[in-house]
């Protein structure tokens, strides 16, 4: 396995060429990929999200500021996409967490604690009874509220409780009660689609019923709403209806009914597959809740990471199986909730285990990284085209900016142990101790009266 040092070179690498993209138009922005045939670099279709624009810099920042001081160049770069943030959200519209002002939020509470409430009272203003309207349109012609992650009213409510502050319960508190409104009732429990209207389910984690149903777990333990967690555990009767527990795992289909696009139909990412659905059972694990279906909840967050350590992952094991490095869709994603778990059961075996599965990961990182005088970026593979290469991406989600926070992260883990700090986000924070949270431990005022203590941090 490589070194710490190793990880940590090739994250500064991926970290030097990521700021050499970045350019200057009433404020910073970034381009989401750099054309290998000289044509010109454009802003991501929403330059300051959190998903593929600058607000996305500021938890490679955060990682960075673990590591070492920040230049002088870095912390203008900082203190632009605050002032960039800032600037916008009083007439920003899009409220999500990956495209919005959940997102402008999470980058400003992380670069500069209590400039987060310009965000958070601008979603405050725009909350409608039922939820928030979308301008991403999912749906062509509807602003229909969204239940998800990514695009809707759960990844509003993990910011809520996350960043926490005077808008904080009313924002948990809408949100959640409009996710029990849209909920569609099973023979096994709770579903959600990404819009109420929608007739195919991605069940995982990032657009599905598992991320929804954390959303609702961390929001009723924080806001002492029973009604919020008997939910949660339905939805998660839901997701265990819909999947597999062969070989002492447990993964859900990418998409129910079959996609019609051509997709493998387990997948092991963050967004559609065990790694990002093991945080709905550290989320009911949080809200008190034993067990599901008659299943122990940590042993169903174990069996998740378990079908990660024996997929494959990270080879590339036949065409289309898995061509992405990304935290997104890929490698860095799947490390990244590696580290997680080990980090939460300190001194395991198991802790162990899963500590060689994030190296793993860095391995392969290392391993693909493309590497000149310019630094490191990636090229993921979409093995359809003529030229199966990508260009390489420089964001967050799919790019060098999010592989190199966790190559960072990996190196300090390697070095320091289960207790290195984490620079905790608003749809993980629960999956990691209190005791080594960064960001949600700023918090002036912690979610709800009847929060228990493990939420106030």
């Amino acid at each position: 396995m490589a070194t710490s040092e190793t990880y940590r070179q090739v994250g500064e690498a991926a970290w030097g060429w990521v700021l050499d993209q970045v350019r200057e138009d009433d404020g910073p922005w970034l381009p989401e990929t750099v054309p290998a045939d000289g044509r010109e670099a454009v802003p991501a279709k929403d330059r300051d999200s959190l998903y593929s624009g600058i607000a996305g810099l500021a938890p490679v920042l955060a990682e960075i500021a673990q590591h070492r001081g920040l230049s002088g160049r870095e912390r203008a770069l900082a203190d632009g996409i605050v002032a960039r943030l800032s600037a916008e959200a009083g007439r920003r519209v899009e409220p999500s967490l990956y495209d919005g002002l959940a997102g402008d939020a999470t980058a400003l509470r992380l670069l500069a604690p209590g400039s987060e409430s310009v965000a958070l009272r601008r979603l405050d203003d725009l909350t409608t009874p039922d939820g928030w309207r979308t301008t991403l349109g999912f749906e062509p012609g509807s602003d229909t509220p969204l239940n998800d992650v990514v695009m809707g009213a759960a990844g509003i409510v993990m910011t809520a409780v996350w960043a926490g502050g005077e808008f904080a319960d009313a924002i948990a508190t809408a949100g959640g009660e409009a996710l029990l409104h849209t909920a569609d009732r099973t023979d096994a429990g709770l579903d959600w689609g990404i819009a109420p209207s929608t007739a195919s389910r991605a069940p995982n984690y990032s657009h599905g019923t598992a991320g929804v149903a954390a959303a609702l777990a961390v929001a009723g333990t924080a806001l002492g709403r029973a009604d919020f967690v008997e939910a949660a555990v339905a939805g998660a009767r839901h997701v265990l209806s819909v999947g597999l527990l062969d070989d002492d795992g447990f993964v859900v289909p990418h998409t129910i009914p079959p996609s019609k696009r051509e997709v493998e139909p387990i997948t092991y990412t963050w967004c559609h597959g065990p790694a990002g659905t093991s945080h709905l059972f550290a989320a009911l694990s949080l809200a008190g809740v034993a067990e599901v279906s008659g299943i122990r909840v940590e042993d169903l967050r174990r069996r998740c990471l378990t079908s990660l350590l024996t997929s494959g992952v990270p080879e590339r094991l036949r065409p289309g199986f898995w061509d992405n490095d990304g935290r997104c869709c890929g490698t860095a994603g799947v490390g990244d909730v590696l580290l997680d778990a080990a980090q939460d059961q300190p001194g395991t075996e198991f802790s162990e285990t899963l500590l060689e599965g994030a190296r793993t990961m860095g391995d392969a990182l290392v391993e693909r990284a493309v590497r000149d005088a310019s630094g490191a970026r990636w090229r993921f593979v979409e093995y359809r085209d003529e030229e199966p290469l990508l260009p390489p991406g420089t964001a967050w989600m799919q790019g060098a900016s999010g592989i190199a926070a966790y190559l960072l992260r990996l190196a300090r883990s390697v070095e320091t142990g289960p207790g290195a700090t984490v620079v905790d986000r608003p749809d993980q924070w629960w999956a990691v101790p209190a005791g080594v949270r960064l960001a949600s431990a700023r918090s002036a005022r912690p979610v709800g009266t009847a929060a228990p203590d493990s939420l106030r941090t």
